[in-house]
């Protein structure tokens, strides 16, 4: 079983995002750890880029928070490496095709596997386009996880049939953020995904409170929450650690009843 799939193994999976660096590496290094002590099934970090298209304001500026902060790629990669010590959860990247590009993506999916990294998600890479790193990914050991958005339509199944670790269900259009309501039929989604692939699925983008977590996580194998982290984390910058892990907590509970 990869590594993803055990984050799954225990029912409905609570998956917080996190922007490493904002506001520093060692405030992400205690936020980690919160989450992880507190529920978290599997954490994505955000390796922070200048141009994150896929992201709305909040995220956005811990972007550039953590950029304007000295983070690069390699600072990243030495902070997984030292959060490997103790947690034991699946850590999936989340960044932009052209970090990894730049960086090189053999000497990237070499890293992932060394430090301890068991996926990775780019927003911005087409489906179609997706070759040009899964097989190097693959040759490490390391998952490409797909996104599904509610316009993937009649891609859906495409999708699922080569999906690998988990699939991200987007549950709305647009960029990240948190949303008053999601409108999306991620039923009809999830049933097509279900028919074509036994890879678990989770929904992101919008969800901030703990009843939109639970209905999620109800049509879904589980929920992914980033703005409304990184909120608690521009609230409280360094001393934020406590207050994450008790909003993870919060919402691990709700999909747990899921």
């Amino acid at each position: 079983m990869s590594n993803i799939r055990s984050a799954f193994a225990n029912g409905k999976a609570f998956i917080p995002f996190i922007t490493c660096g904002d506001p520093d590496l060692e405030t992400t290094a205690k936020v980690v750890r919160a989450a992880a002590e507190n529920g978290a099934d599997l954490i994505e970090l955000g390796i922070p880029f200048s141009d994150p298209t896929a992201e709305g304001p909040v995220i956005q500026g811990a972007n550039i928070r953590a950029l304007a902060g000295g983070v690069t790629t390699d600072k990243v990669f030495e902070l997984v490496k030292e959060l490997r010590k103790d947690v034991k959860i699946p850590f999936v990247f989340m960044t932009y095709a052209n970090v990894v590009f730049s960086y090189d993506a053999e000497r990237f999916m070499a890293r992932c596997c060394e430090c301890g990294v068991d996926g990775i998600i780019l927003p911005d890479l087409p489906f179609e386009e997706k070759d040009e790193f899964s097989a190097v990914a693959k040759q490490y050991g390391v998952d490409m996880i797909s996104l599904i958005a509610p316009t993937s339509e009649n891609r859906i199944a495409m999708i699922a049939k080569e999906a690998d670790g988990f699939i991200y269900i987007v549950s709305s259009l647009g960029v990240t953020g948190m949303r008053s309501e999601i409108t999306t039929n991620i039923g009809d989604i999830v049933k097509v995904v279900r028919d074509n692939t036994d890879v678990p699925c989770a929904v992101g983008f919008g969800i901030s409170k703990p009843e939109q977590a639970q209905s999620m996580a109800a049509v879904s194998d589980g929920a992914i929450v980033g703005s409304a982290i990184i909120k608690i984390l521009e609230k409280y910058g360094k001393d934020a650690a406590p207050y994450v892990g008790e909003y993870v907590k919060e919402m691990k509970e709700a999909v747990a009843k899921a």
